[in-house]
């Protein structure tokens, strides 16, 4: 063929030679990527396979969703916005812990890189009965300031109550900042956003925006919720401002949603204080400082706490380290209640050794699931867990969205994170570890009731379903980093 001769070719070959040379191109540039920047073999040959088998598709799929970019800009706005260092109340004496969970307690000291602090008080609230109410009466107390992010704040009646109590803080001369996610705010129709921004409560959205060249940081979200009401008083759990958790008792037996809170006094609330103040200012600029949003605090309690923040930053992973930490120490039983468990291998070889050394392993999920796909994906990993030991419990509607690990009735881990990749991978989460036999046990009494009201699974009655179902559900597994 002449140097010209290529022009000749007819229009379907040529197309089909510039698109085949454009996607080499772009498979390589990604492959590359991929190959500096992905520390699971595993997951860097399936994002190459994926490159490589679907022309230019692949390749839009990982920019999307495979790349973590947030990280990037988390270190240079961090590291250019500085928080103000602060001690947090000091311990007043170490804490008693059962003997052989110590080398545990060094190891998420290594891993949080924070302090695990005294003198604190935790109290369980039940569904949004109980911390709706006590939410809205602390934020009509408030006398000098209020910080509050969420991952949902629904539009509907609750939600609304929310706004009107933050307006009327606002009123009284109350420094409110409010923090929502950017996906979080588009679950309810019309968004709550109009009404926040006419009764002018001072909010902002995280990593949300409307360029496409930054769409792929939507699947990065915030999935963190901490209330802090005059930097004295705090709120966090796995609850959303939505009122599908709320049930009046007059209403018969319950239907709504089910979930925990928490109201956390003490010194560690300073801590909850600057989770807050690090995502606000990665968001706004704006860095929060002095006694306003941090009081001197006082003994409140006799627990020990810490909290422990996850992301797709400098704090990847330390959620799943830190479970995976008390598996590996506990001695007599693990209880945990989750409403997605689709634990990543390393979780599951722990749980499997728990059961196996004669740990007594429970976890409660739901019978029926608002993911439906999440849930497909969990049964085709169930019979596995199963068959080592590990004791699944379905628990009968209403949906229950409580996240709790208690560990030998001495350590118990609340927060916002779920048992699934995405959770443990991709969301900014939060964690609290709580040492106390008489806070675990109060958890334990929750968990008790939970199972009570739970039937096993069997991991013979799953693989006697139909092949089309396990097929389903093996194909829903594939997808189980994103859901």
């Amino acid at each position: 063929m002449g140097p010209l001769e290529w022009l000749s070719l007819e229009e379907p070959t040529f197309v089909a030679l510039a698109v085949a040379v454009l996607h080499a191109a772009v498979a390589g540039v990604t492959t590359g990527h991929i190959l500096l920047t992905k520390e699971s073999p595993r997951s860097a040959a399936g994002w190459a396979a994926l490159v490589w088998l679907s022309p230019l598709l692949g390749a839009l799929a990982y920019v999307m969703l495979g790349v973590n970019r947030v990280a990037r800009k988390a270190s240079r706005l961090r590291s250019a916005v500085l928080l103000p260092a602060r001690t947090p109340g000091e311990a007043l004496a170490p804490p008693s812990i059962v003997s052989h969970l110590v080398p545990m307690r060094t190891a998420l000291d290594a891993i949080s890189g924070r302090p695990l602090v005294g003198g604190n008080a935790v109290v369980p609230l039940r569904d949004g009965d109980e911390t709706f109410p006590a939410m809205l009466e602390a934020i009509e107390q408030a006398r000098v300031s209020i910080t509050m992010m969420t991952f949902i704040f629904d539009r509907d009646a609750w939600g609304l109550r929310f706004v009107d109590a933050l307006a009327r803080a606002r009123e009284r001369g109350v420094e409110v900042r409010l923090l929502i996610d950017g996906v979080g705010t588009w679950f309810s129709w019309p968004p709550v956003l109009g009404a926040l921004r006419r009764a002018g409560v001072p909010y902002a959205r995280f990593l949300w925006s409307l360029n496409p060249a930054r769409m792929a940081l939507l699947n990065l979200r915030n999935h963190r919720k901490v209330l802090v009401v005059d930097g004295l008083v705090a709120f966090t759990g796995g609850m959303n401002v939505r009122g599908s958790f709320f049930q009046a008792p007059t209403e018969g037996p319950r239907t709504a949603d089910q979930d925990l809170h928490f109201r956390v006094k003490g010194p560690v609330v300073t801590e909850l204080q600057d989770l807050f103040a690090a995502d606000w200012a990665f968001t706004t600029g704006e860095v929060l400082e002095g006694p306003l949003w941090y009081p001197p605090q006082a003994v409140a309690g006799q627990m020990w706490c810490r909290v422990v923040p996850d992301g797709p930053d400098g704090d990847l992973l330390k959620a799943s380290m830190t479970l995976f930490e008390a598996l590996c120490a506990a001695r007599h039983a693990v209880c945990i209640v989750t409403p997605y468990f689709l634990p990543e291998e390393a979780l599951s070889a722990a749980l499997e050794a728990a059961a196996r050394r004669g740990v007594t392993v429970d976890v409660v999920v739901p019978a029926r699931s608002n993911q439906p796909l999440a849930a497909a994906a969990m049964r085709a990993d169930l019979p596995n867990l199963i068959a080592h030991g590990v004791r699944v419990w379905a628990q009968a509607a209403p949906f229950d969205h409580t996240k709790l690990v208690v560990v030998d009735g001495a350590w118990a881990c609340v927060g916002s994170a779920n048992w699934d990749p995405r959770s443990l991978r991709l969301n900014f989460e939060m964690l609290l570890e709580v040492w106390s036999p008489v806070f675990a046990g109060r958890l334990q009494a929750v968990f008790d009731a939970k199972r009570a009201r739970s039937t096993r699974v069997d991991a013979d009655a799953l693989l006697a379903r139909s092949v089309v179902t396990r097929l389903f559900e093996g194909l829903a597994r594939l997808f189980r980093p994103y859901l």
